[in-house]
Parts: structure tokens; C-alpha cells; sequence
């Protein structure tokens, strides 16, 4: 890809950061996710190892990112859960990987979009007030 093209995005993709919310930066990380993952795909199909390599760390990168992110302790069973599925995904991804397996990166593909198309349908005023919850507790534990 054209130098200046690469540029630009990286400069939108900033823009972008600077204006989201922690969900939408969420939305972000998730469709990056994805679209990794099925480029990683075409590239298993084409034989293209090295960006197959490249596409699966970084979706395995994003998804190991959202793990580490949740919240044990607010969401409890659920955030134990999703911890849980995420750490499936990572494992399979690194099947992907070694065997050029696609079906196991279609497996997570529909694994993952399930939990983003849950992700999608929260409400803003749900979102707005998690937020709101989190920031006061920010502000209560001193941090």
C-alpha cells in the first residue's frame, strides 16, 4: 500500500481514537479483530504465510487485549465467561496458525460477532450511564 495512503489512515484512525468513548473504541478494536482475521483467511487460501502470520498475531493481540481488559470484579461470572471464550479464541487462532487451518478461524469469526453483535445493540444511555458508574468509582477508590 501506497506510504501516503498508510499515512492517512493512521492519521484518521488517531482522529478517530481522540473523539471515542471506551465503547467505541471497543467497536473499533472488535471490527479490527475481524477484519484481520478474514484477510488472515484470504491469505491461508493464497498461500501468503508471512501476512497470514502477521493478520492472525494481530487478531490474537486485539482479542487478548479485550481479556485483559474486563472488569472481574463488576462483571463477575459474565466477565469470568468472556474471559474464558477469549482465551478459546487465542488458542484456536494459533491452530489457524500452525496448521493454516481456516475453518478455525471461521470458528472464531462467528464466535467473536456474536459478542460484537451483542456489543452493538447496548444502548447509548446504558453505555453512558456504565460509564458514569465507573468514573465515580474511579473518583471514590482515589484513582
Amino acid at each position: 500500500m501506497n506510504t501516503k495512503v498508510k499515512h492517512y489512515q493512521k492519521e484518521a484512525l488517531k482522529t478517530r481514537l481522540a473523539g471515542a468513548d471506551p465503547y467505541e473504541i471497543t467497536q473499533m478494536l472488535m471490527n479490527g479483530a475481524l477484519e484481520s482475521m478474514k484477510i488472515a483467511k484470504i491469505n491461508i487460501e493464497q498461500k501468503d504465510l508471512e501476512n497470514k502470520s502477521r493478520f492472525l498475531s494481530k487478531a490474537t493481540s486485539i482479542i487478548d487485549s479485550l481479556r485483559l481488559s474486563l472488569n472481574m470484579e463488576v462483571g463477575g461470572e459474565m466477565s469470568e465467561n468472556l474471559a474464558s471464550l477469549y482465551a478459546y479464541m487465542s488458542e484456536r487462532l494459533l491452530d489457524a496458525s500452525v496448521n493454516n487451518d481456516t475453518a478455525a478461524i471461521d470458528e472464531v469469526i462467528e464466535l467473536f460477532s456474536g459478542i460484537k453483535d451483542a456489543w452493538d445493540q447496548i444502548p447509548k444511555e446504558s453505555r453512558e450511564q456504565a460509564f458514569q458508574q465507573m468514573e465515580q468509582r474511579a473518583v471514590a477508590s482515589g484513582g
